[in-house]
């Protein structure tokens, strides 16, 4: 049966310390068992505010596809595997755990800065443990600009072509669009999807107005608009089949 629910930003999770303001989609923050809160393939969706200087020490992941997307200011990543850098809006970036991976995320501005991180970072499982760990990136700021949806990173059959950089779940697909006031995108249709406001406002059809991080998540639907009432960011995963 077809559902959409309207998630409000207000109704998230909320998890805060000296340094950092965590707005989670999904339970993210203890001992959860992720697939079972799950939406589709979707294990987490945490919206973080990190401030300048801070972040997370070197910890462990394993068994995960983790899509880092920066909304305002810069990421700088170091994993075991040797991969650093900095991830900034534009940069599409994956870090696939496999059998293990250790990695840091911090904001890249010094505390003299006063730069506040803005990232979202989303996990899937992969199709198979205990693979080889990896990573790959790639910048698409210039392709973001077209007003339409693009695909960011899918591991599907049908974006072989189209798609910036590989995922390790043949049943999962992460789009994203920058929108002018005015402009549109259509959401894919698909057994599972969850449409993300990243910033601006939208009018989403047969669902009314969504503000930043309001989401939505659909059950065997798919072809609604999104139009943009103001300029606006759009994360959507599209999902054909379910964590287990």
């Amino acid at each position: 049966m077809s559902e959409v629910k309207v998630v409000r930003s207000a109704e998230r999770g909320r998890w805060r310390n000296e340094w950092l303001e965590s707005r989670q989609s999904f339970p993210a923050t203890g001992n959860f068992d992720h697939a079972r809160y799950a939406h589709g393939m979707l294990l987490i969706h945490n919206e973080d505010f990190v401030d300048a200087g801070e972040g997370f020490d070197t910890h462990q992941h394993r068994d995960t596809e983790i899509i880092t997307w920066v909304l305002e200011g810069t990421v700088v990543h170091q994993d075991s595997q040797g991969h650093s850098g900095l991830i900034h809006p534009g940069l599409a970036q994956r870090m696939s755990a496999g059998t293990g991976i250790l990695h840091s995320e911090k904001n890249g501005a010094g505390r003299a800065e006063r730069q506040r991180l803005h990232v979202v970072q989303m996990w899937v499982p992969p199709d198979t443990p205990g693979s080889t760990p990896g990573y790959q990136e790639m910048d698409i700021g210039d392709a973001l600009r077209r007003n339409e949806l693009l695909t960011v990173a899918s591991g599907m059959e049908r974006y072989r072509n189209d798609t910036a950089i590989g995922l390790g779940n043949r049943f999962a697909a992460f789009h994203a669009a920058r929108l002018d006031a005015g402009s549109a995108i259509q959401v894919p249709d698909a057994p599972h999807g969850h449409v993300f406001i990243a910033r601006g406002s939208v009018e989403f059809e047969g669902s009314g107005i969504l503000e930043q991080g309001d989401a939505v998540r659909l059950t065997a639907t798919g072809g609604q608009q999104v139009r943009a009432r103001t300029d606006a960011e759009i994360l959507i995963w599209e999902m054909h089949a379910v964590a287990v």
